[in-house]
């Protein structure tokens, strides 16, 4: 077997089925979920329809870079949503299987192991599948502790030039996880100074780009970042779903962007891979990404949780409403109260399921930057959000 498998560490929820092993939650309370980023929203109809109205495409296999109306269908959707230049259809564009199996496949075929000690950038906490994306490509990662005192930030400022010397990829996640943290125009212009500087790919996870909170200001996109700086897309590839978008986590569909020389090499990967998506998913995809009032009546429901679980747990955590995405990053007040005990007790007491912070962290330059949080997703429904919040409040 590869040996680099036996560097993995358990992923998070694993971490927390362990860390409850052997309690029962208080029978006296409804059990409510907070951990896990899975939508709880409906699914929109038309999506539902098209996928019923399409099963005939069953009979075919599927193509690797998808259907032509797929990619038209994405690149105008790209174009709408960060008002930019609609990106090749044919070459720009990759119909994907969700992102998460991108973000990691998308690693392997970037590292070139024949360069001494490759690294992989990535922020820290972070989404579990970055460090196994290295790990299993034969890289080291390397971790940039995003916390309170840099505003959640990746500061690059901090990294080793021998490090950067050896960095072929950087994955970075704006909206972030678990911070919500959006990347600035600023920010971006560092990074792609550094990226023309070292000659590493970023991978920019943009999996919670469409849930915020302002219609009026919509997350800066990467595409939309080099576009805006007068840039090409050299190295620079974007991941993003419709999962969050469009509450169709199931059906697995999403879409990379970007340099087309990497894009090319990446399809050639993937036709090896064997990963092309189901024609009757790309059908339904076509539907999601050609509509947006579903999306924005999403948002909505986000946006009205947020604003009235947030005040009722600013008693117990240093917590307020992130700039995106439907994560709640909560600081704990409580100085003797660690992440990993709160959250038990939760579980315990209240039948409350959250993320201890330091499962989403490594440690890293002398701290585990995600000790004392708790990630709480809002995905649940508005009154169980708001049960959670009250139990939590009355209770800590």
């Amino acid at each position: 077997m590869n040996p680099n498998l036996n560097l993995l560490q358990p992923y998070p929820f694993q971490r927390l089925r362990d860390l409850f092993k052997g309690i029962t939650p208080n029978p006296d309370f409804k059990a409510i979920n907070l951990s896990i980023g899975e939508p709880k929203h409906a699914t929109p109809q038309l999506i539902k329809d098209a996928l019923v109205n399409n099963l005939a495409g069953l009979a075919n296999y599927p193509t690797t870079i998808g259907s032509n109306e797929l990619r038209e269908a994405i690149s105008a959707w790209i174009s709408r949503r960060y008002t930019i230049p609609a990106p090749n259809a044919e070459r720009a564009i990759l119909p994907v299987n969700g992102s998460r199996e991108a973000l990691f496949a998308f690693a392997q075929a970037v590292i070139d192991q024949s360069k001494p000690a490759p690294v992989v950038i990535s922020p820290n906490p972070f989404y579990q599948i970055y460090e196994g994306a290295a790990l299993l490509a034969g890289a080291s990662p390397y971790f940039i502790n995003t916390i309170p005192q840099n505003n959640h930030e990746m500061d690059f400022s901090s990294v080793p030039a021998d490090v950067l010397a050896r960095t072929q990829l950087v994955y970075v996640c704006s909206p972030g996880n678990p911070s919500g943290k959006v990347m600035s125009l600023a920010q971006w212009k560092t990074m792609f100074e550094l990226s023309d500087k070292y000659g590493f790919v970023i991978a920019a996870d943009e999996c919670y780009s469409e849930i915020y909170f302002d219609e009026a200001h919509p997350p800066l996109g990467a595409l939309q970042a080099a576009h805006q700086l007068g840039r090409n897309y050299k190295n620079l590839v974007v991941f993003s779903s419709l999962s969050k978008r469009s509450n169709v986590p199931g059906m697995r569909s999403g879409f990379v962007a970007g340099d087309e020389k990497i894009i090319e090499a990446f399809t050639l990967y993937r036709t090896y891979h064997g990963c092309a998506m189901n024609p009757a998913v790309q059908t339904a995809s076509i539907a999601a990404w050609k509509d947006e009032q579903h999306v924005i009546e999403n948002r909505t429901q986000y946006a009205a949780k947020f604003k009235d679980v947030t005040p009722l747990l600013t008693d117990t955590f240093e917590v307020s409403v992130p700039d995106a995405a439907f994560y709640l990053w909560a600081k704990i007040k409580q100085a003797n109260l660690s992440d990993t005990e709160l959250a038990t007790q939760l579980y315990r007491d209240l039948n409350i399921t959250v993320l201890p912070g330091s499962f989403l962290a490594r440690e890293a330059h002398g701290i585990n930057p995600g000790e004392n949080f708790i990630r709480m997703a809002l995905v649940a429904s508005y009154d169980e959000c708001i049960e959670a919040a009250n139990r939590i409040r009355q209770n800590y």
